[in-house]
């Protein structure tokens, strides 16, 4: 039998879903939400915990249908969690896949109707919080359960000096390569990001490992230019980094002008595209360049270690991403929990967040979708990151700062979408500085369409 707050859920997801087109266009206009009228409503303040939880509390919960791993093992949480809670119930409802997630996200905040909890992109999370679809949570996590966050997590939860966000994991990336087939070519193996490959080194490997006869080496994970998403950014922008570019200037966050499109900007992409000019590229229609063993080299995430180490037992070893002039730099980042705008009781919503923030339950979340444990104390229950285990780059390259938060701005869909588009454009050889110069004019526009985002608010 359907109670009245799981009927009005229902409503809500029925309206998010049926608002297509509106979604789209929230989407493309970067930051907007609240009523629909194009100006963003403010948070109804801080999100307030105090310990108390007055009477029987049912909160709905939002997550993205994502890999089945993550779904089944969600809800087994969620089942595990209401049986043993007296005063807390949790509803969970994943949104369809026929659409992007994001532009649900955009489309129910427009109409008021996001839920108590809220799974998102960790990106998002800067436009979220300033077009006020967030509440910040500073009040409700202690301060043993923050200092036990990795500090990308914190880092990427943190908007405006305030958290608004928290994971339960994060992600690595890294090239994967096979100590077999680099040994017998006579290649040295990086042994961690102080030895990382300069990118001309790996020019050089490329072409040795053609001589060996792989006629196109490198998996960059990319085959259809048509659909620039969001791998694009996540997996590529590290190189600008790498470089001594960025995508938006870091400091002030006002303009990608002399930074997307600067020299050394310029300089890193050209090196990915004369590496698919000269074919060390493979294209990867079929998503199995390095398992199948066409490429001994793939760069890649954390998702893909599994099958990549069941398709070459033993001979699987992730190094640092190449050096392409300032040290090397990899991504990070993944899906967060927040609390939306609205009148969710946030000590409720709390105690879910701090059970799946629970050693135990983050351990079993990353052991099903191979992700990154968000706590530190999760990561000791996981072996493949001590220290001789198998992944334990990844661990390091978010302490140490290797890993960097895509811009921590509430332009980055705009930036996000245009470097994107640029990419997909270089890829197919493209005139590199003119590409990039039009993917600032749309950052930059956008830009000043919101007055640079100030962090008062819209």
């Amino acid at each position: 039998m359907k109670t009245p707050h799981m009927c009005a859920t229902s409503r809500r997801v029925r309206r998010a879903v049926g608002s297509g087109a509106l979604g789209v266009a929230l989407l493309l206009a970067g930051c907007v939400g609240g009523d629909g009228d194009g100006k963003a409503k403010p948070a109804r303040g801080d999100t307030t915990c105090d310990g108390r939880i007055e009477g029987t509390q049912s909160i709905t919960v939002w997550f993205h249908a994502g890999q089945s791993g993550e779904l089944s093992t969600l809800r087994s949480q969620v089942a595990e969690f209401n049986k043993t809670q007296k005063q807390v119930r949790v509803e969970l409802v994943t949104l369809p896949e026929q659409r992007p997630y994001t532009e649900l996200v955009l489309s129910a905040a427009a109409s008021g109707d996001l839920p108590d909890l809220l799974d998102f992109d960790g990106p998002y999370l800067y436009s979220y919080a300033w077009s006020g679809k967030l509440r910040p949570i500073d009040s409700c996590v202690p301060g043993k359960v923050r200092d036990d966050l990795l500090p990308s997590i914190r880092r990427q939860g943190t908007y405006a000096g305030r958290l608004w966000g928290v994971g339960t994991f994060d992600s690595g990336l890294g090239l994967y390569v096979r100590p077999s087939v680099l040994e017998k070519a006579g290649v040295r193996i990086p042994k961690g990001v102080e030895d990382a490959w300069t990118a001309s080194e790996l020019t050089g490997i490329l072409r040795k490992l053609r001589r060996e006869g792989y006629r196109a080496p490198l998996d960059l994970n990319y085959f259809d230019s048509s659909h620039p998403d969001e791998w694009d950014t996540y997996a590529f922008a590290p190189a600008v980094w790498s470089a001594g570019g960025d995508l938006i200037d870091p400091e002030t966050f006002r303009t990608a002008d002399g930074f997307l499109n600067g020299p050394e900007s310029v300089r890193a992409l050209t090196t990915l595209q004369d590496w698919i000019k000269e074919g060390f590229v493979d294209r990867n229609k079929d998503h199995e360049a390095f398992t199948k063993g066409r490429t001994p080299i793939s760069w890649m995430g954390h998702w893909r270690y599994p099958e990549f180490s069941k398709a070459h037992p033993g001979d699987v070893t992730l190094v640092p991403l190449p050096d392409f002039g300032k040290g090397s730099a990899t991504g990070m980042g993944s899906w967060q929990w927040g609390i939306p705008a609205g009148s969710a009781d946030g000590d409720a919503v709390w105690r879910f967040i701090e059970f799946l923030l629970r050693p135990k339950q983050v351990h079993r979340m990353t052991e099903a979708n191979g992700a990154i444990p968000a706590t530190i104390s999760a990561v000791k229950l996981s072996p493949q990151y001590g220290a001789s285990g198998a992944e334990r780059l990844f661990i390091e390259q978010l302490r140490d700062g290797t890993a960097r938060p895509r811009p921590q701005t509430p332009a980055y869909p705009a930036i996000t979408g245009a470097f994107a588009r640029a990419f997909a454009k270089i890829i197919t050889q493209a005139p590199v500085k003119k590409t990039l110069d039009q993917a600032v004019a749309a950052i930059d526009k956008d830009l000043a369409a919101h007055d640079g985002y100030p962090q008062s608010g819209p």
